[in-house]
């Protein structure tokens, strides 16, 4: 059976380094300044296939034995799981069947059709996501590579907070988002095993908050499919590996409103020069809504990706700017 350690997460990273970026670290003197703190960003909107998700993905496919692999992969994800998971198949050459909502981004879906992938829509629900993942699994003998409940999956996130945390040393703090819980899982065992005294944290939108209300039940709560702009985070329920891993090794997790995740996201873009989609501002959010305390440390930030609809951004439809 898979494990979640430092060990498994170094193996990971020898793994799946010929096919990923060393993303870059940003700082940005005016966000330092605003908020009393050092930030630093992990740039992993300009990972492979546009996301973080290439680590996991990558690491989960060429994990597989061969016979595991013959009948290719399946996954359901809202767009950037599908596309790592595409890519990751072409590179192994073996085929990727990937079932998204349908009402998954339309910058997502391209993405995952660039890499080869057969998409299956479904009704937006995980249900739905769930029920048509296990009949095209059933049909084609293909192989689950669950989107997060997956720890050779969270071994391949954790690579991320490894280099970040060579690359900024002496981290106070590291926040990344949660949805599913695969990157924070990673995220956390790495950072903690390299530096016991940080601390970890996971943000998600208020509007889907399974997680935050799982952490303080101490038990996993599955919610209504929440209808936040942070579309990479409308997970239902925690995954159930990741959940006691959670609840081991993170400090806290903070919700922040959807206001606050387009304002972060906006500045972000003004500040850093960066494309970046709603699920990765969330972060930030939770320093802007000072939904925790950074002052005067230092403090990490994982910018988890860039793929997103650039003819929907939210602040040209809140400023009555969204063309036709």
């Amino acid at each position: 059976m898979p494990s979640l350690d430092l060990p498994a997460i170094r193996a990971a990273h020898e793994r799946i380094r010929p096919f990923i970026k060393r993303t870059p670290v940003f700082t940005n003197e005016a966000i330092d300044a605003a908020c009393g703190a050092h930030l630093f960003f992990k740039g992993e909107n300009l990972q492979m296939a546009g996301a973080f998700k290439s680590r996991g993905a990558c690491n989960a496919v060429f994990s597989l034995t061969d016979a595991e692999a013959a009948n290719g992969v399946v996954t359901h994800s809202s767009g950037n799981h599908a596309a790592a998971l595409a890519r990751a198949a072409q590179l192994r050459g073996i085929t990727a069947h990937i079932v998204m909502p349908a009402n998954a981004p339309q910058s997502k879906v391209q993405n995952v059709g660039s890499y080869g992938g057969w998409i299956t829509f479904c009704e937006p629900t995980l249900t739905a996501r769930e029920e048509a993942c296990a009949r095209v699994a059933a049909q084609t003998g293909a192989t689950l590579v669950h989107p997060f409940d997956d720890l050779r999956v969270a071994a391949g996130q954790g690579t991320a907070a490894v280099e970040f945390m060579e690359d900024a040393p002496g981290l106070d703090f590291i926040l990344c988002p949660v949805g599913g819980g695969g990157l924070l899982c990673g995220t956390a065992v790495a950072a903690k095993a390299l530096h016991p005294g940080i601390r970890v944290i996971g943000v998600e939108p208020a509007l889907a908050d399974d997680v935050a209300q799982s952490f303080r039940a101490g038990r996993r709560i599955s919610i209504p499919t929440p209808a936040t702009i942070a579309d990479g985070l409308r997970t239902n329920c925690t995954g159930e590996k990741n959940f006691p891993i959670i609840q081991r090794y993170v400090d806290d997790i903070i919700t922040v409103s959807e206001e606050g995740i387009v304002a972060a996201m906006r500045e972000l873009w003004e500040r850093l020069h960066l494309i970046i989609e709603p699920s990765a501002a969330v972060p930030y959010a939770a320093i802007m809504e000072k939904k925790l305390d950074v002052r005067g440390r230092r403090a990490g930030v994982i910018l988890t990706g860039g793929n997103l609809d650039l003819g929907t951004l939210p602040w040209l439809k809140a400023d009555g700017k969204q063309s036709a």
